[in-house]
């Protein structure tokens, strides 16, 4: 039968399903067949041929039909698991049924009443052709559903190779195979990399995409700040009855982490053919990061686990519920380590190479989902992490992730990019390790819109984070506070850094340091703490090294002398609050205080705003960072001690600070969904990162508290911080060093800055600075905001990049809100 008439017999049953008010009964085959038999329909027909419209027509008008047809397609994909699909014809009808379910889910999904329909059993529908099994027949239709997909994503010459012997006629029984011997792709714990199949990698994919549908149901529910629910999908398939977790599992992350966009190692080869595998990667990824989900209870068991490799070994079989969770943590060979961490460094790679080599090599789009699983990875496995950072390969993932910040960091669309790099780069930076691997010589000419420097990948990461401060969209600001900790935390063992490195802090903290900045909200005077000690954390114990920044801090000696000096008078705070109301945002004058912009590196695209007409999803606050981070102090030897209830530290919140950050932040989970919320970052600096126009103010008055739109700084209040700004350190070293060098410049008629940084290299501080402090850590620790912020960024990008066929478009998703830009 041709195309055309096997469409239009389709369309017929589809419009009979529509128009009959009588319920049809289960047993009526030959209406039922219509919608999988005789058609041979491509999933984009089956979504052109079913329309929402009419699916929620029967959903309100009919709900009995649309119950039995997602019975009876449920029903066939549990045959064809059984049977292992021989035939063709059987082939097709599985196919078929995954489409119509992949189409229809979402709209049993965005209807709270039918939300519960797969987890009922269906009453007097025992399953066809297995009577006489009663234990089978009792299962919710979600499970029949998922265990089905599970057994075909095994199934002999429909997804994976055959292993049969050639001239035996019997084909393999789906119950006894042992599908460990069918992983898709060589790796973590398989050898053999079988042929690639491109009909087999489009099976795989069209059950990937019902699966990802299943799971969706998560984007159907409207965030919540407080405990996250566990998705009843994700939680059934990653159980103990799904026999195929730990075989699916490998599958997915060994096809994601070999895949190479390269075209199998011949540039230019990915123009000559479409490559399916991509697709399949992709949906692995997705997959993948929406399984991996965090859980109260046994999990936190797993993070907490003394790292000593006996204490691993003992307690090796407990562990999270959730197999896939469960199987991730529990990876530790070198050898697999190794094969992931280069398989997704090359995948992020990708489009920078894109950038000096256009063209060369197919240009993936799943940058964003291979962040996620990258993420996932080091927090639920914290041997990954060390493995991560006990070499310098953990740079090949940094300078991917910096390249993106730069990149993004105009466009509004990408917001949800920053946040997930940002917090990558919070969560390594929270182990001594990353701060010492950033010594490296940055010698990689990944053209980038930022200045030319000759130095380390420390100098890299402080000029993007600067260009990201000064020249970012907006909506980044609540990162502010993160960019900053990141550079606390590795300050302690930058060995040297570049003058343009040190120049762009002290821009920063001229910028941060003004009247009208430090005034302006409650908290901006956190971002002064946070540079002061950078300082001296490189003053303390690195100085010998950085004779770069003790000039710079020399000559822009008048900001710290000002900070020491800064008045707290009621006229001058009034002054400052004037100022303010004048300014249009912190970011357009940040970058007017002159920074000596050089020249922007060869070859170098500007970072530019998104296009008019682009769609994102919004997303929820980030906690504040006291909420994000625990304080560790670094020992004599090295390890780390946990200070989780100090307050003594100079960042306790001031006394004037009177509304918590969780409050707050808890506040705004009712209005999650709301626009522009990612800025809403519980706490109470906003206004000051905000245009003074009216739409910003009415966004903020829905989840700032009155005190902080109407925020009033006091001479006490001033005060009550003022006191405890730690320029000790710094005016000691001015003191000593700034006569020193005038008498230099005096005596020999110096002008030229190499022969006192020359001074300055041989220089010593040795007796005179105050006594080292300890070294402060602020560690990244898992709470239940970021787990809500990953749910809703990550379900986001999966709606905006599965648009072939578009599964949820148009369908009333209420976990994040879909905005035209």
């Amino acid at each position: 039968m041709g195309n055309v008439d096997s469409k239009l017999n389709f369309r017929k049953a589809v419009i009979q399903l529509t128009t009959k008010t009588q319920p049809v009964e289960a047993t009526d085959h030959a209406f039922w067949d219509q919608f999988w038999t005789d058609t041979a329909t491509t999933v984009q027909d089956v979504f052109a041929l079913v329309p929402a419209a009419e699916i929620r027509a029967v959903r309100e008008e009919s709900p009995s039909n649309l119950a039995t047809l997602c019975y009876k397609a449920v029903e066939k994909l549990v045959q064809g698991a059984d049977s292992g699909c021989p035939s063709e014809k059987e082939r097709q009808i599985v196919l078929n049924c995954i489409r119509l379910l992949t189409r229809i889910l979402p709209y049993i999904f965005e209807d709270a009443d039918w939300r519960g329909f797969f987890w009922s059993t269906v009453p007097g529908a025992g399953r066809a052709g297995d009577e006489g099994d009663d234990d089978d027949g009792a299962r919710p239709l979600a499970e029949s559903l998922l265990l089905a997909v599970s057994d075909l994503l095994f199934c002999p010459d429909f997804t994976v190779q055959s292993h049969k012997r050639t001239g035996s006629d019997t084909a393999e029984d789906m119950q006894s195979i042992d599908s460990c011997e069918y992983i898709w792709e060589a790796g973590v714990g398989f050898a053999q990399s079988p042929p690639l199949n491109y009909t087999h990698d489009l099976n795989r994919t069209e059950l990937l995409k019902l699966l990802l549908t299943c799971f969706s149901e998560a984007m159907y529910l409207a965030p919540s700040a407080d405990n996250i629910i566990l998705n009843p999908w994700v939680t059934f398939f990653c159980a103990t009855d799904n026999r195929h977790a730990l075989p699916l599992f490998t599958s997915l992350l060994n096809v994601v982490c070999a895949y190479d966009a390269v075209g199998y190692g011949i540039p230019y080869n990915h123009l000559m053919f479409s490559d399916y595998r991509e697709v399949l990667v992709e949906h692995a990824v997705q997959i993948l990061i929406v399984t991996l989900e965090h859980e109260a209870g046994p999990a936190a068991a797993q993070h907490s686990l003394d790292h000593s490799a006996s204490a691993m070994e003992d307690l090796e079989p407990v562990g999270p519920d959730n197999l896939f969770v469960n199987y991730l943590s529990r990876i530790h060979r070198e050898e697999d380590f190794s094969f992931i961490l280069k398989g997704l460094a090359r995948l992020m790679t990708n489009p920078l190479i894109q950038t000096y080599l256009p063209n060369s090599a197919k240009k993936i789009r799943f940058h964003q989902e291979l962040l996620v699983l990258f993420w996932k990875l080091c927090d639920f496995n914290k041997k990954f992490l060390f493995f991560v950072l006990k070499s310098s390969d953990v740079l090949d993932v940094l300078v991917p992730i910096l390249f993106y910040l730069n990149d993004a960091r105009a466009d509004q669309s990408r917001v949800g990019l920053v946040h997930i790099g940002v917090f990558i780069l919070l969560l390594l930076s929270g182990e001594r390790n990353f701060g010492v691997r950033l010594n490296k010589p940055y010698s990689v000419r990944v053209p980038m819109d930022i200045p030319v420097f000759t130095g380390t990948h420390a100098d890299l990461l402080i000029v993007i984070f600067h260009k990201i401060i000064t020249s970012g969209h907006q909506r980044l600001q609540p990162l502010f506070d993160c960019l900053l900790t990141i550079v606390v935390n590795v300050s302690p063992y930058l060995k040297s850094l570049s003058m343009v490195a040190a120049n762009k802090l002290l821009h920063l903290l001229e910028a941060f340091s003004t009247n009208w900045f430090l005034f302006s909200a409650s908290q901006n005077h956190h971002l002064v703490f946070f540079l002061l000690e950078v300082f001296n954390n490189l003053i303390q114990y690195q100085f010998d090294g950085n004779c770069n920044l003790v000039y710079a801090i020399i000559r822009k000696r008048n900001i710290f002398h000002q900070l020491a000096n800064l008045s707290s008078d009621p006229a001058t705070i009034h002054k400052a609050l004037q100022m303010k109301k004048r300014k249009k945002t912190t970011t357009a004058v940040i970058s007017r205080i002159n920074s000596q912009e050089t020249i922007s590196m060869e070859g170098s695209r500007p970072a530019v705003p998104a296009e008019p007409g682009t769609l994102k999803a919004s997303l929820v606050a980030i906690p504040a960072i006291d909420k994000l981070t625990e304080k560790a102090q670094v020992s004599e030897d090295g390890t780390m001690v946990c200070l989780q209830h100090m307050t003594t530290d100079q960042n306790a919140h001031s006394p004037q600070h009177t509304h918590s950050p969780q409050s707050s932040a808890a506040d705004t989970s009712g209005i999650a969904g709301a626009s522009d919320t990612e800025s809403n970052s519980g706490r109470d600096n906003e206004e000051a990162f905000q245009p003074e126009s009216e739409l910003a103010r009415s966004h903020l008055s829905s989840v700032s508290s009155s005190s902080a739109m109407y925020w009033n700084p006091t001479p006490d209040w001033v005060l009550s911080w003022k006191s405890k700004l730690p320029l000790q350190t710094i005016m000691r070293l001015l003191q000593v060093l700034v006569p020193q060098v005038e008498k230099i410049c005096i005596d020999k008629g110096l002008t030229d800055e190499s022969e006192i940084l020359k001074f300055l290299q041989h220089g010593t501080l040795v007796g005179l600075l105050p006594v080292p402090h300890p070294i402060l850590i602020r560690k990244y620790q898992a709470n239940a905001g970021t787990a809500m912020w990953f749910r809703t960024y990550m379900w986001g990008v999966i709606y905006l990049r599965n648009v072939d066929p578009p599964i949820w478009y148009d369908t009333d998703v209420r976990l994040f809100e879909i905005q035209r830009i």
